[in-house]
């Protein structure tokens, strides 16, 4: 059976792991998603394979997906998933050998690419990678709970689900944009494009900094093309 190697890249070539390199190497070729005929993110894959064994890089391409609000979201997700799916199954008929899908981050956290191999034909290894809240972590210098403290990840759509529960230590992803009226109080630990070039981080209380992280937030992602954002906010205590 076809071995497929689910390989987290961290945020770059810089963050793959000897397992990583080792798993890339052995494949005989890489399955790599295009989001648009100018996608950066596949320019980095193709990057990372270069740098480890330089297996081929088959491209298939992205089913489209409503990523403004769908009415019904999970069921825009499930159609999207389904598509992919059937690529990928028609990308492994053309291409026999093991194969390579390189994630961004770690493939457990915020990505879907296990739940879709789930559905192939292959015999799955999983390979972890540095995940965005850890470098996001490492680039302030911080610990993501207090002391003996829970910490909530989730994403931005559900930001105000989590404070409601009363959440206080929540790292959040995914983020269309930053919505954070009514927390002015908080602190916040932000990142973009953590790990590339075009790397920025604010960190602050959210009603002191909110400006400069917009601002970063836009020279991102016109610098590099596009944004991905994560923060730590933390409710600081009364009194």
């Amino acid at each position: 059976m076809t071995r497929l190697f689910v390989i987290g890249v961290g945020m770059g070539p810089q963050h793959l792991t000897r397992e990583g390199a080792e798993a890339l190497r052995s494949v005989d070729v890489v399955l790599a998603f295009r989001k648009s005929e100018d996608d950066p993110l596949l320019e980095a894959r193709a990057a990372i394979c270069q740098e480890y064994g330089d297996p081929p890089v088959v491209v298939v391409a992205d089913p489209p997906r409503d990523r403004a609000d769908p009415e019904d979201y999970p069921a825009a997700v499930r159609d999207w998933h389904a598509a992919r799916v059937a690529a990928c199954r028609a990308a492994l008929a053309e291409h026999p050998g093991d194969v390579g899908m390189l994630v961004w981050g770690d493939p457990a956290l915020y990505d879907s690419t296990l739940r879709l191999a789930a559905e192939l034909p292959v015999e799955v290894a999983v390979v972890p990678g540095i995940s965005a809240p850890q470098l996001l972590a490492a680039r302030h210098g911080i610990v993501l709970h207090e002391v003996g403290g829970p910490l909530h990840v989730t994403t931005g759509r559900r930001l105000r689900e989590a404070v409601e529960q009363g959440q206080d230590n929540i790292v959040v992803m995914l983020n269309r944009a930053l919505e954070l009226d009514g927390l002015e109080d908080w602190s916040i630990w932000w990142g973009a494009n953590l790990g590339t070039p075009h790397e920025a981080l604010v960190a602050g209380r959210v009603g002191d900094v909110l400006p400069a992280i917009e601002e970063a937030r836009t020279r991102v992602k016109d610098a590099a093309g596009w944004v991905m954002d994560i923060h730590l906010l933390r409710r600081q205590a009364s009194g």
